[in-house]
């Protein structure tokens, strides 16, 4: 469509439908290719250029508008477009499921719906922000100017009355999200004596009194503006009093998600301010709209709304997981022997699970019955070696990962990187000891099991037949080694669900609930429902991980075979109980079977699969939640390497001596950076703290508090106090704190 036939179609008169669609047509026309802003600049001022010498049509567009503006209230673009129709976490999700699937009608008064149609791509964000000032003045004075409508030449245009009237609406869901039962109670006893949520919507009157009084852009406005910018500060603060609360006792993704509504709406209330009073009100206004494009954009992602409500909640599992795979963690001789008798106790375990496995699999149960009953027989085996302080090897990395990246929260002191890779060391000592406490005792059990059987009952565990199926199934060249890596996403999968539901445990305190519970204690007695409630608290985390655990090793091969996916499980000490039987049926010429000893090499690609690839998931759930950042990363990297190749046997070896340490300090950050300096892979910002870490460790007369410039911040940390912060007008920057919770 040509400019010309453009101007020629617009209709004030034409019905609502169609004057919405000459509205997204005029912007189709102005986005062009979608490739270039500055050309959608361009046609928007050879738009302004041919409108200007055309009386008659400026006179039908503002019939035009007028009627827009009578027809369509643009209040709720400016207060409600972005945020959740409802406050809770899963009508959100519906709603956007919903936005998704249903094409939207241009037929419409509703403004929220419209401005998705007619700023619908990423482009429109782009073009907008790219409108320079003197084009941006152009159109308000060419297109959107008001008539006048009062005799009082201080009363507020029709954009003003509408950003006060939006400004209204924002503070009125701000003081309701503050004043709800769920945020008001967890914040802290000093921000509920504040009252800060109190005086915040009599201010927000005041400033709107003032405005239709003295005029939006009066000295009084600015005053009243002044104190409600003050009164939204404390808000804020006392909004973040709940995050503590929730670190503490547990988190909600409801909470969570209504506290960054919160944020954002204080965000909105701060652009209409500017809106309202910034020297540069057309840029001002531009900004917001192109904030508001963006909106658009990201409300429509469901993946952006999980990502952001259950971002804390990640935190919370990793951390709580971090907190279990502490125990798992052998920094010494005396540890390294005590892991090996742990797993010497699992593996014992887990070769009478094998018996048993090969027990249900006998009763030729229907699919999802012989998958129950093998998950219930695993989880009943995980709870048993849980509760008699025993460790199965696959099972520590997902809750070990977490526990080394806890690590890395202040990596910038000084040997931060070096306890990391000695931690790294320690949990590859203790994996190593794992498996072989595990697969050392589950293979002599399940011979010693299937000698008995064979005494008692004159057949092994297993028959030939089955035995054969067994080497086959655990051969290296067959799927095995996917088997394996999907074992280890579930192996991550019950960890998650582990901090998940520790998590809902402590959020709604029910050790509290046990111990003093009427109803427990009148059952129980006091001290023994104490006793419960200790317990419960205490191994809360692990009842689920290996409940979970067991069922989905058992049902979700089930369910795959059903939807023929053809899926298993490979989880390496059950595999090697599995081979001991088979090895046990088959007698001595087991052991000239090439088929054998191919199952023997499929057995030890198993272990490590399971072990990486659980460590690896819950390594980045960690990394993304400890918020550590890609320069520090390739240090460790690098420090990793450089300890493996000049300490091996670290790494395999508990170290003789509780105080043994590296003779050469190899693993630390100067070492790191000094051995492969990739300037060019970092930022200015990161550049400048590395080297500033260099050249004061360098310097021996240094001293040791004043290691580090205080000028110059890690990437992961926050200016520490005493540092240079933004300046009071840096609008960017206090936006930018807003959003921040």
């Amino acid at each position: 469509m040509t400019l010309t036939d453009l101007l020629d179609t617009l209709d004030p008169d034409a019905p609502l439908a169609q004057r919405h669609l000459w509205l997204m047509d005029a912007l189709r026309w102005v986005r062009g290719e979608g490739e270039d802003p500055q050309a959608s600049v361009g046609r928007v001022r050879q738009l302004l250029a041919t409108v200007r010498e055309d009386p008659a049509w400026l006179a039908r567009w503002h019939r035009w508008w007028a009627r827009f503006l009578q027809t369509v209230d643009l209040t709720p673009l400016l207060a409600d477009f972005g945020f959740a129709p409802r406050t809770a976490f899963l009508s959100e999700l519906g709603h956007r499921l919903r936005r998704k699937l249903l094409p939207g009608t241009p037929e419409t008064n509703d403004i929220t719906d419209l401005f998705g149609l007619l700023l619908p791509g990423r482009f429109d964000v782009r073009w907008l922000q790219a409108l320079d000032t003197r084009t941006l003045e152009d159109i308000r004075l060419l297109l959107l100017s008001d008539a006048p409508t009062a005799p009082d030449p201080q009363a507020p245009s029709h954009w003003q009355a509408t950003l006060l009237d939006a400004l209204v609406f924002c503070v009125g869901q701000v003081s309701a999200t503050g004043f709800a039962s769920e945020i008001r109670g967890r914040m802290s006893h000093e921000e509920r004596a504040r009252r800060a949520f109190h005086a915040l919507p009599v201010q927000a009157e005041a400033v709107r009194r003032s405005a239709l009084r003295h005029g939006a852009r009066s000295g009084q406005v600015r005053h009243e503006v002044n104190k409600l910018r003050r009164q939204l500060d404390v808000c804020r603060v006392a909004a973040q009093s709940v995050y503590a609360h929730l670190d503490e006792h547990g988190v909600s993704v409801g909470i969570v998600f209504r506290l960054r509504q919160l944020a954002e709406r204080i965000v909105r209330i701060q652009q209409l301010l500017d809106c309202m009073l910034s020297e540069q009100p057309d840029r001002a206004t531009a900004a917001l709209l192109a904030d508001l494009a963006q909106l658009g954009q990201d409300n429509r992602s469901i993946r952006a709304l999980v990502a952001h409500s259950s971002g804390l909640t990640a935190a919370k599992v990793a951390e709580r997981s971090a907190e279990t795979g502490e125990r798992y963690i052998t920094r010494n001789a005396s540890e390294y022997r005590q892991m090996l008798g742990m797993a010497g106790g699992g593996g014992a375990v887990l070769g009478l699970t094998t018996w048993v496995k090969f027990g249900v699999t006998a009763l030729a149960l229907s699919a999802f019955w012989a998958g129950f009953a093998a998950g219930l027989n695993y989880a009943l085996s995980f709870v048993l070696i849980q509760l008699l302080h025993f460790t199965v090897a696959t099972k520590q990395p997902a809750v070990t990962a977490p526990a080394m990246v806890a690590k890395l929260r202040d990596i910038q002191q000084r040997g931060a990187v070096r306890r990391f890779v000695d931690e790294v060391a320690h949990l590859f000592r203790s994996q190593i000891a794992a498996i072989l406490g595990n697969v050392g005792l589950v293979v002599p059990v399940v011979v010693l099991i299937s000698v008995v059987l064979v005494q008692a009952t004159g057949a092994p565990m297993i028959d030939a037949g089955e035995a054969s199926h067994v080497l086959e199934s655990l051969h290296l060249l067959g799927p095995s080694a996917l088997f394996a890596a999907f074992t280890g996403v579930l192996l991550f999968a019950s960890s998650i669900i582990a901090g998940w539901v520790e998590n809902w445990f402590v959020y709604y305190r029910l050790d509290s609930a046990i111990r003093y519970n009427p109803r427990f204690t009148q059952v129980l007695g006091a001290k023994r429902a104490a006793r419960w409630a200790q317990f419960f608290r205490d191994n809360i985390s692990g009842l689920a991980a290996n409940t979970s655990l067991g069922f989905m090793l058992g049902l979700v091969p089930a369910f795959a075979q059903f939807f023929g996916l053809g899926l298993d499980i490979r989880h390496v000490t059950l595999a090697a109980g599995q081979l001991a039987a088979a090895a046990a049926a088959l007698g001595p010429a087991a052991l000239v079977d090439a088929g054998f000893w191919w199952a023997v090499a499929g057995v030890l690609v198993v272990g490590p699969l399971n072990l990486f690839v659980s460590f690896y998931l819950a390594f980045r759930l960690a990394l993304k939640a400890q918020n550590i950042s890609d320069v520090n990363r390739s240090l460790i990297h690098l420090a990793l390497r450089r300890r493996l190749r000049s300490h091996p046997l670290g790494f395999f070896l508990p170290p003789r001596t509780a105080t043994a340490a590296p003779t050469e300090d190899v693993s630390d950050i100067e070492a790191a950076w000094a051995a492969d300096t990739r300037h060019d892979a970092m930022d200015e910002a990161s550049r400048r703290w590395a080297e500033a870490y260099l050249a004061r460790a360098a310097d021996a007369s240094a001293p040791a508090e004043d290691l580090w410039d205080r000028s110059i911040t890690s990437p992961n940390t926050a200016p520490a106090p005493g540092t240079d912060a933004p300046a009071a007008g840096d609008d960017s920057a206090r936006l930018t704190d807003l959003r921040t919770p």
